[in-house]
């Protein structure tokens, strides 16, 4: 009869435990994003996907609330950012050049980070 009970517990216990792995997974991004524009970036940046998920990765490594950011890619040099709250509050155009050379990953990080402190200091106000 143990081994019934047994059983029957086992799998249970096993599917509660599942439960809360899934419980603690990463949430998904707050930052929804698209790009206008990409075809005029440098072919090392890696296109609008890649400046997405750098946003992405930013947004997650310091979770606040949901934004939308339209990316227009002005230049090989330049990005222009035009971010929405949750709540529909469009906040100040945001705006990132390099002078002496074209785009490369660490600017686009570097833009995606900013991107994310200017939403989490609106959303303190």
């Amino acid at each position: 009869m143990f081994a019934k009970i047994a059983f029957v517990i086992l799998p249970v216990a096993a599917s509660i435990a599942g439960s809360a792995c899934a419980m603690n997974s990463p949430a998904p991004s707050t930052a929804r994003c698209h790009v206008i524009g990409a075809d005029k970036l440098p072919a090392d940046v890696g296109g609008a996907d890649s400046i997405c998920a750098a946003i992405a990765h930013a947004a997650a490594q310091s979770p606040g609330p949901v934004f939308t950011v339209e990316i227009r890619v002005l230049g090989a040099s330049s990005l222009a950012a035009t971010l929405t709250t949750v709540d529909g509050r469009v906040l100040p155009e945001q705006k990132m050049a390099v002078s002496d050379r074209a785009l490369g990953r660490d600017s686009i990080d570097r833009f995606a980070a900013s991107l994310v402190g200017t939403v989490a200091r609106a959303h303190q106000r």
